[in-house]
């Protein structure tokens, strides 16, 4: 009827089904009761609210468990209603709505549908009175009844009114006995005889139903809207004085005019207006039938309201029947999902029906009931119940942790040791053993050999833009300037050997002069090396927040990988070059041996390198710095104790053998 083409000059003086049907809607989504069943009469246009409500229901999320409709045919209600009573009684739904109109809402509580424990109905309809020590009203329906209010001294009206008024009026006879009943609200009962007193009191609902106002409404409506036509003559003078013209005339085309543009205030202060579709703008009320009159309004819904003020609902004054496990009750076809899991759909059931699964990692689901879960950035990482992001751990290699106070005291340590060996080596510079192998270059590396324990504590503590450069560069630098020295003492060894030899020119090539600038050039080559690399893309602090689950590993990118892997391959060619060159010459008389430990050295040193790369690959975040400062101290230390520490041995507890004639006999 609300089809504005086919029904051009119908007017609704009550809500449409479309609004009724969206309230309910709103109602459901405002409990969360997503699982429903339904039952209504199959006329037309409760099968119209059907298709409206199916409609709403599943664009808000929920899910209808049965449609089940019954006939208005005598004959065949009852057999619907027992098929009814059956589905309803083994359907696990908590919330059933009712559409109908009232003579039916009526006979459906008569029967046992009604009596299933623990469903809720929502009924469509106020219920009426007739004979009221039939009903005794359990918590358990919510009604939606067109918005009402009392109408001035309509109740005075009421009670005044006499038969003697209306002596051809029947039904005026009946409600005045009706107004004897004890029943009836005080505010129009009478004083009656026994004779009077008459059990039918249908008239005394009548009073305070919604019908009532409706139809003052639609009365004052039409006169408001009969008023402005007439009243529409230029100079606002009427068409009752004309003699030639009727107001019927105008009827049939101009007051559909004035119905569609009428909006005024009726005497309560309540603004009133048809809206396109020729409805007017009324809403409902929610109420809580509790055996009485005086029914609990506990909600509203007004279409026509700001959205804000659109639905409301009052949930300390409701209560709930005794059979309701949970109050409010609760109707789902699944459990809700917590926060932390999200819902996963079963398969060939209703998107209400789904199981509850954690999020993966890196996930959250903060509110109940979620489709998906939500990525955390990627500066934050799931709590445990996955219902929060929380920062990630900043971590990193610090002084103040057992492995980071264990490396330090090793590489102090070490630096000790060096700087004793240095010490003693300086103390015994004259002694034949330190003078045969080539002392400056001695000293030399074991400089080199400290710094390369130093730039290790580089690589200790938060990364920041010094200490990334520091890190790669120095470290490249101090252990090529050690192995040049190696270089430069195997050549040396190799050298003196022959040029012993009678006629040999290679006496021109024994200075020290030589040695340094074989330790100079190749460290040259190094140092060249990371300058280019600093001046072309130098290594920087990075926030690496994907290595590791829940952390942020703060560590140093090297920037040009190409540069880095060109200071790390120029070592192993120094390395492999020493341990070439000492191989060679690990057989030349005794008091050159120096080769020997050298070339075990270098297999220390290789081997150590050579383990670093798998095992540096295969560790992440700290641990990764750890391996590489392990890989550091591991080695310079074997070319410390394989090269020095024979010779200190000797320098302080063989001191008979640290002389010329010992190593010439030798």
């Amino acid at each position: 009827m609300s089809d504005t083409v086919e029904f051009p000059y119908f007017y609704r003086t009550v809500p449409s089904e479309l609004h009724l049907c969206a309230g309910i809607v709103k109602l459901l989504k405002h409990f969360g009761w997503t699982w429903v069943g339904i039952v209504a009469s199959n006329d037309e246009n409760s099968m119209r609210a059907v298709q409206i409500l199916r409609k709403g229901i599943e664009q808000s999320g929920g899910c209808i468990e049965f449609i089940e409709t019954f006939s208005q045919s005598s004959s065949l209600l009852f057999q619907n209603m027992e098929n009814i009573s059956e589905i309803i009684h083994k359907s696990s739904t908590k919330v059933i709505i009712l559409y109908c109109n009232k003579d039916y809402t009526e006979i459906v509580r008569h029967t046992s549908i009604w009596e299933a424990p623990g469903k809720l109905w929502i009924i469509t309809t106020e219920r009426e009175f007739f004979f009221p020590a039939y009903y005794v009203d359990k918590k358990n329906t919510l009604a939606f009844t067109v918005g009402k209010k009392l109408i001035p001294n309509f109740h005075k009206f009421v009670r005044e009114v006499n038969p003697a008024m209306f002596p051809n009026d029947s039904l005026t006879e009946m409600w005045w006995k009706d107004l004897c009943n004890n029943q009836c609200p005080k505010s129009i009962q009478r004083s009656c005889s026994n004779e009077e007193t008459f059990a039918y009191i249908l008239h005394c609902d009548v009073i305070n139903s919604a019908d009532s106002y409706n139809v003052y409404n639609a009365v004052y409506s039409l006169a408001y809207a009969l008023h402005g036509m007439i009243t529409s003559r230029s100079g606002n003078t009427t068409l009752w004085s004309g003699e030639n013209e009727s107001i019927f005339d105008f009827l049939p085309w101009k007051l559909h005019h004035y119905l569609k543009n009428l909006h005024f205030k009726n005497v309560l202060g309540e603004e009133l207006f048809f809206d396109e579709n020729g409805d007017l703008a009324i809403g409902y009320d929610i109420i809580q039938p509790d055996g009485t009159r005086s029914n609990e309004i506990v909600g509203s819904y007004k279409p026509y309201a700001p959205p804000e003020q659109e639905f409301t609902i009052y949930e300390k004054v409701m209560t709930w029947d005794s059979t309701f496990t949970e109050t409010p009750p609760e109707s789902r076809c699944s459990p809700s999902c917590p926060s932390g899991f999200r819902k996963l759909t079963m398969e060939g059931e209703p998107v209400c029906c789904y199981d509850c699964i954690p999020c993966p990692e890196g996930e959250v689901s903060n509110q109940t009931d979620m489709d998906a879960c939500m990525k955390c950035p990627e500066d934050q990482w799931p709590n445990q119940k996955k219902d929060a992001c929380i920062p990630k751990v900043i971590t990193f290699l610090t002084y103040e942790e057992p492995l980071g106070i264990i490396l330090t005291i090793i590489c102090i340590f070490l630096i000790l040791i060096s700087t004793v060996i240095l010490r003693i080596f300086i103390h015994y510079r004259d002694t034949p053993i330190v003078k045969a192998n080539n002392r400056e270059l001695s000293y030399i590396l074991l400089i080199s050999l400290m710094l390369c324990f130093l730039c290790s504590l580089v690589f200790i503590g938060h990364p920041d833009k010094v200490t990334c450069i520091l890190r790669q560069t120095a470290f490249g630098i101090s252990f090529s300037i050690a192995l040049s020295s190696v270089l430069a003492k195997t050549i040396t060894v190799v050298t003196a050997f022959h040029a012993t030899k009678p006629g040999s020119k290679l006496r021109k090539w024994m200075s020290s002069r030589v040695s340094l600038s074989i330790v100079i050039s190749c460290s040259l080559i190094q140092t060249v090396l990371c300058v280019v690399w600093l001046f072309t893309a130098p290594p920087f602090p990075y926030l690496n927040m994907k290595s590791e689950i829940g952390t942020i590993l703060t560590e140093c990118n090297e920037g040009w990988l190409v540069a880095f892997y060109c200071v790390l391959g120029y070592l192993g060619f120094l390395a492999g070059l020493s341990f070439i060159v000492a191989f060679l010459a690990r057989n030349l008389p005794d008091r050159f041996n120096e080769a020997k430990y050298i070339t075990f050295s270098m297999l220390v040193f290789c081997n150590v390198w050579v383990s670093f790369i798998p095992t540096y690959l295969s560790t992440k975040g700290k641990y990764m710095v750890a391996v590489e400062i392990f890989a550091i101290l591991a080695s310079s230390a074997g070319l410390l104790g394989c090269i020095f520490f024979p010779k200190c041995y000797v320098i302080l507890l063989r001191p008979e053998r640290n002389s010329r004639k010992c190593l010439s006999r030798n």
